[in-house]
């Protein structure tokens, strides 16, 4: 492959490798179908892998303006919540694109003579086909940082997990998380049925936290 043939379309130009299915039966049909699903199961997998990532974390963003301040506006309506998250809307407009790419990677044609089909061929677009990596590997950096990246603040993550929310879920019916009283040398945190408590000191240890970051209830 030369740069004379790189392309994001396919031409007539473009380097491929093809490969032939004579034949119009039933078997040729069924391996048709069997080649082009294990070559695209993997990409299918992937993007839905992607999308539980994006799930929850978009749960625990809810969750945690639940047990704000402010509070959380529950929203009845699912097509808003998408379009209100970032990460959301990058995998709405990412997957149906990387489908399409994948569509222009592998391409078949049947061959037809004298008006009669004859078989079968799959073309496997070699510029599309690095063109389709480069995105997939842009991709996978993106999902790979936003799933390694932790949570800002020191309530306990829980990423919907629903065990975790009912352990803490006395928090939303008293006040957030806070400040409770300084120690030496580790602090206390918790809740208050007296009212709302001092912000949590990020600089200080708490008892129980084995980190400077994380905060147990009390």
């Amino acid at each position: 492959m030369i740069v004379k043939t790189w392309s994001f379309l396919p031409t007539e130009w473009s380097s491929h490798v093809e490969y032939a299915m004579p034949g119009v039966n039933l078997e040729v049909w069924i391996l048709l179908f069997v080649n082009i699903a294990v070559v695209q199961g993997p990409l299918t997998l992937g993007l839905h892998c992607s999308e539980l990532i994006a799930n929850d974390i978009r749960d625990e963003r809810q969750w945690r303006c639940a047990t704000g301040i402010k509070g959380l506006r529950t929203a009845t309506n699912p097509v808003k919540t998408i379009f209100t998250h970032p990460i959301c809307v990058v995998l709405l407009v990412a997957k149906p694109f990387l489908h399409w790419m994948f569509g222009l990677s592998f391409q078949i044609y049947n061959n037809a003579i004298d008006g009669k089909l004859r078989g079968s061929s799959v073309n496997m677009n070699t510029p599309q086909i690095w063109n389709l990596c480069m995105a997939l590997f842009l991709f996978a950096c993106f999902f790979t940082f936003v799933a390694l990246r932790r949570p800002r603040g020191p309530q306990p993550a829980a990423y919907g997990h629903l065990q975790t929310l009912a352990n803490f879920g006395r928090v939303v019916a008293c006040d957030v998380v806070g400040h409770k009283e300084d120690g030496t040398p580790y602090c206390h945190a918790g809740t208050s049925d007296k009212g709302p408590l001092p912000d949590v000191k990020m600089d200080c240890i708490y008892a129980g936290s084995g980190a400077g970051s994380l905060v147990p209830l009390s």
